[in-house]
């Protein structure tokens, strides 16, 4: 176990290293103009572009400003933003929020995914069963850029049900219609693997042996299939992170949530090259240790899988 940690690790630094790179080089290399780049449609004095070429070592090669920023990364300073903000301090207000509507999102599908998904897949061909696949059809067809403005109106404004917006400080009822927002994002997916796995279980040999050794139905379903079926649930954690976090561009876009994805649609859209480098390599470091803490969860949940 402890070398196939050590080895992840060192895979995940080559990984992050490589991330960074090519998002660094998305946003500054091969441009005809990297100062006007970014400014963005600000006219540029002659002492800003000279200020901007300091700052961003504009002057030197562009390997060599990729080092400049990842010793900055490294060392906990990611730079200022075009707006003369501090990076740093945006994400200590970003981060939070961020993460209080990621986790309200993972609750509410873990506890709906995994109640629809077991028993539809207890009782496959059933009414319920098949309302749940139609449902999850129907919220797989519709994109999160379409559903969340949509949710906006009809259950914030016409509704009233729900704030349409959040504003700077959101409350958790405020956080509450984004985060449906948000876990429909992965909720179906969830349920169909949930469900798809317990049939598959249930039809296992050591059910049957479970059942011939005269255990309750409800034992059978709630500690043999139930820990087994999750294993490939546990395994899309690491995708749906990925997910969450792209779809939080949307969402938090749509209801004014001052968070990570708020904070990057703004930095793509006004060019703010710093910005948007800076908030994707955290996002890179937490999909790596999220990856890293589900491959480890396998091992808990099955004790047949060893780590070498």
């Amino acid at each position: 176990m402890f070398r196939y940690i050590v080895r992840r690790l060192l895979q995940m630094v080559l990984t992050f290293f490589g991330a960074t790179f090519i998002v660094y080089a998305l946003m500054f290399a091969n441009q005809d103009d990297p100062i006007q780049a970014l400014a963005g449609e600000k006219p540029i004095t002659a002492n800003v572009r000279q200020a901007l070429t300091e700052r961003y070592h504009l002057n030197e090669p562009f390997i060599v400003q990729y080092w400049y920023y990842m010793k900055g990364l490294l060392t906990g300073n990611f730079g200022i933003s075009l707006t003369g903000r501090k990076i740093s301090t945006m994400m200590e207000t970003a981060w939070p929020i961020t993460i209080r509507l990621a986790l309200i999102a993972m609750v509410m599908v873990a506890v709906v995914a995994l109640v629809a998904g077991v028993i539809s897949g207890i009782r496959r061909g059933s009414i319920f069963d098949n309302v749940t696949l139609v449902v999850t059809l129907v919220i797989l067809s519709l994109p999160i850029i379409v559903l969340a403005p949509l949710c906006q109106l009809i259950f914030g404004i016409k509704l009233g049900w729900f704030p349409p917006t959040a504003g700077a400080h959101p409350t958790f009822w405020a956080l509450l219609l984004p985060a449906m927002v948000l876990g429909s994002l992965v909720l179906a997916t969830e349920l169909r693997v949930t469900r798809a796995s317990v049939a598959e279980n249930l039809r296992s040999d050591y059910v049957r042996t479970a059942r011939a050794k005269g255990l309750s139905r409800q034992r059978v379903i709630g500690v043999h299939v139930l820990r087994n079926s999750l294993i490939p649930v546990v395994t899309l954690i690491g995708v749906d992170i990925g997910g969450l976090m792209s779809g939080a561009i949307v969402t938090e876009g749509v209801f004014n949530i001052p968070g990570v994805g708020f904070n990057l649609f703004r930095g793509i859209r006004t060019e703010d090259g710093p910005l948007v480098v800076g908030f994707v390599s955290i996002l890179v470091i937490v999909f790596l240790v999220v990856n890293l803490l589900v491959d480890l969860l396998y091992a808990a949940l099955d004790p047949r899988i060893r780590y070498e």
